[in-house]
């Protein structure tokens, strides 16, 4: 199975969710080298307050990297080039709200955010993403929920950590 592409998703949508969080999304054509980007292309990079993406960009990416931006503090947003940093407990809460905002977005949805993380490679403790997320995650949410980043109902404040 391939994984969703920025490229499916209706028009604007990946854009409006983001900027709630002040981060722009910037278009690249495909083929082309994605500056900031961990990964290397076709993976979504960061550079300060922007997602850069192509059409092959996978959704599970781009959303991984957006959510790197809202869960990092506001002294490594400020330098943010590529990398971004952080520890254990936070690399689980990207994890934790990238899930949830996939449900921002039509046509993607936690399912298949499920799916495509655990066919890109992501490794959880119980296997697959959705066990890690239902029965093994009480930790990310603790810690999304100590930065405000989620509600008690467990839905995405669309805030970025102070």
């Amino acid at each position: 199975m391939t994984v969703m592409t920025c490229a499916e998703l209706p028009s604007g949508s990946l854009e409006a969710i983001l900027a709630e969080v002040g981060l722009a999304v910037h278009w690249l054509d495909d083929g082309v080298p994605i500056p900031g980007s961990f990964w290397g292309a076709p993976e979504a990079g960061l550079v300060g307050d922007r997602l850069l993406v192509r059409g092959d960009t996978p959704v599970h990416s781009a959303l991984h990297e957006a959510c790197h931006y809202v869960c990092m503090d506001a002294q490594r947003r400020a330098g943010l080039h590529t990398d971004a940093g952080g520890d254990v407990a936070e690399e689980n809460g990207v994890c934790y709200l990238q899930v949830l905002y996939a449900d921002l977005l039509p046509g993607m949805g936690r399912t298949r955010m499920f799916t495509d993380m655990d066919a890109w490679g992501y490794s959880f403790r119980l296997g697959d993403a959705r066990a890690w997320f239902e029965a093994d995650a009480e930790d990310a949410s603790a810690w999304l929920r100590s930065h405000d980043l989620i509600d008690e109902s467990g839905r995405p404040t669309r805030r970025v950590r102070r």
